[in-house]
């Protein structure tokens, strides 16, 4: 069976745009892991806010909300530090390998009407045609958006889509004024037939079945 690349099954795409988040920031002097263990102690996580040419600022943040907002992907955060606003992307988070304790946050300094490069998760949905096989290459992509709009997720559905199908990164229909920057020719999902042993296996395992 020759190769064909999704039409009806186009993937479809859904996102979601992460909303200003308030944390009120405290400055704070002191370095070192030492008291980086205090702050945690406290329930803060220690972080540093830094680009467009300014000064680092090193902060200590809420460690509750602020573990909530980072589930999602790409969080901002509306900062109030001593008072003043700052627009603020989440970078990086490091976090304790073995109890995956946030241990430290980098923080971006984003201006109105700026433009960031984010990887943004993909998620497949729905189910294929039957007896195909989901295989699913790419688990994000990387894009340019709004700061103020990164799509929280990009979501592929492959309902109903027949072996042997290919879709890539140059099918996906992005938000408005969202572009791609990951190679366009990124493989992002497979939908297959079953392969000649897992037919052999699934043949063998159903008389089993029925005589149990």
């Amino acid at each position: 069976m020759g190769e064909k690349t999704s039409r009806a099954g186009r993937p479809s795409v859904a996102s979601t745009t992460e909303p200003s988040n308030n944390i009120v920031a405290e400055q704070r002097e002191n370095f070192g892991k030492g008291f980086a263990r205090r702050l945690r102690a406290e329930g803060k996580i220690p972080a540093v806010l830094y680009g467009h040419g300014t000064e680092p600022q090193h902060l200590a943040l809420p460690g509750h909300e602020t573990a909530l907002l980072l589930r999602k992907a790409n969080a901002m955060l509306e900062l109030d530090i001593n008072g003043k606003s700052q627009t603020a992307l989440v970078k990086d988070v490091q976090k304790d390998p073995v109890r995956q304790i946030i241990e430290h946050i980098d923080l971006v300094v984003i201006r109105k009407g700026e433009k960031v490069q984010v990887d943004v998760p993909v998620h497949v949905v729905g189910e294929a045609a039957p007896g195909a096989s989901v295989e699913q290459d790419a688990h994000s992509l990387l894009v340019e958006a709004p700061a103020t709009s990164i799509p929280e997720a990009l979501t592929i559905s492959v309902e109903g889509v027949e072996p042997v199908t290919h879709i890539l990164a140059s099918e996906i229909e992005l938000p408005k004024g969202v572009t791609l920057i990951a190679d366009p020719e990124t493989l992002i999902v497979s939908v297959v037939a079953p392969s000649a042993a897992e037919e052999t296996e699934a043949a063998a395992e159903a008389p089993a079945e029925a005589a149990e």
